[in-house]
């Protein structure tokens, strides 16, 4: 599952608009892994991994960060 939002400034300023990455992905050892990735577009981007157990509790991380930055002002693009 990925989801990408993203924020854009208003239109009177000269903002690169931002971008937010979460996504889960599972390992070889049966844990599953949280990516967020968050930066500027065309800018450098940073990323944060997080393991858990098992997917719910993942997915329920990945949730917990969307609704979050969906909170913020960020809108979901395809």
């Amino acid at each position: 599952m990925t989801a990408c939002l993203m924020l854009r400034p208003p239109p009177n300023r000269r903002l690169r608009p931002f971008f937010y990455r979460v996504e889960i992905v599972g390992n070889l050892f049966g844990e599953f892994s949280v990516v967020r990735e968050w930066g500027r577009l065309g800018g450098r981007a940073r990323e944060r991994v997080e393991l858990f157990e098992g997917l719910l509790e993942a997915s329920r991380a990945a949730d917990r960060y969307r609704r979050g930055r969906l909170r913020r002002g960020y809108a979901r693009i395809a």
